[in-house]
Order: structure tokens, then sequence, then C-alpha cells
């Protein structure tokens, strides 16, 4: 189960409260440091922008590729450790607005991680150390460290050991 802080309201869909929720000129202002960014070749600037103006932790060495999505909302939830990868275009979400009820949760990846391009990252998972996370694939439960996983809805592939064994084969 992924760790989210549940939200109820009433009336309209949560969507309709979205202003309640999270300040009008912080989401213009993070959505302008996002396109930004994510239109920027130039990875420490990218990292640079994202600790300084989102509040996003970010270990060093780290990297987001061109077209990357963190959350507008509330993207100083999102960690990411040393020496990963985030792929082309993949969205990270801190939040989801449902119908009755929103969902904030923190997203944690680990150090040296790597994620696919077109991945989406649900909000309130934790992606363990050395994970591989193929491409296109949603992220809706935490993946453990060392492991491979991929596809909609997210598998295991293969265990941290099973990654082990093949690397030594190879």
């Amino acid at each position: 189960m992924r760790k989210t802080e549940r939200h109820f309201v009433t009336g309209a869909n949560s969507l309709w409260h979205i202003y309640k929720t999270v300040p009008f000129w912080k989401v213009v202002k993070n959505f302008a440091v996002i396109q930004t960014a994510r239109y920027t070749p130039f990875l420490p600037m990218k990292n640079w922008l994202y600790r300084t103006f989102l509040g996003m932790k970010i270990g060093e060495h780290s990297a987001f590729a061109l077209m990357v999505m963190p959350d507008v909302m509330f993207p100083e939830k999102i960690s990411v450790g040393t020496n990963s990868v985030i792929g082309y275009n993949t969205t990270i979400l801190a939040h989801e607005y449902l119908i009755d009820e929103y969902r904030l949760g923190n997203v944690i990846i680990g150090n040296g991680v790597m994620i696919g391009a077109n991945s989406t990252i649900l909000p309130g998972v934790t992606i363990g150390d050395g994970a591989i996370v193929s491409a296109a694939t949603l992220v809706h439960k935490d993946v453990p460290p060392g492991a491979f996983v991929g596809g909609n809805p997210m598998a295991l592939i293969y265990t941290a050991e099973q990654m082990k064994e093949r690397q030594l084969e190879s």
C-alpha cells in the first residue's frame, strides 16, 4: 500500500478545491521553474533549479533527462538520492485528486536508481537503492532495493539476488 495522507472533501470533486490545497502563486512559480528545467540540457542547472526554487532534495550527480515532469503542486515531497537517473518524459507525482478526496505522499527515490523513459511514479512510493524501473512503467507501489521492475501494472521482474546472479553470468 502506498503511504499517502487522505484528505476528504464535500461538494464538488477534489480538484475544484485545488487552491484550498495549495496557493495559486506557488503553482504558477513551480510551473515556470519546471517548464524551464524540462527543456534545459544542463544537468547541474536543473538540479539547482529544483533544489533552490522547488525545495526538492536531490543528491549529487543525479540526472533528470529532458522533459521530466516533477509534481507541480508539491515538489518538496520528492527526494532523489545520489547518482540516480530519471529517464526522458517521466512524471513524478506527490499528489492525486480524486472525486471525494485528494491524497498527498512523499516520493523517495534511492541512490543509484535507474528509471526508464516515460514512466509514472505515483505518490507515497519508495524506490530502493540500486533499483531499475523499466521504461513506461507505472510505479504504484514500493520497489525493493536492487530489484528490476516494469510494466503497467508494475511487476517484479528480477529480485536483487537474481540481478546479482545475472551480472555474474555475463
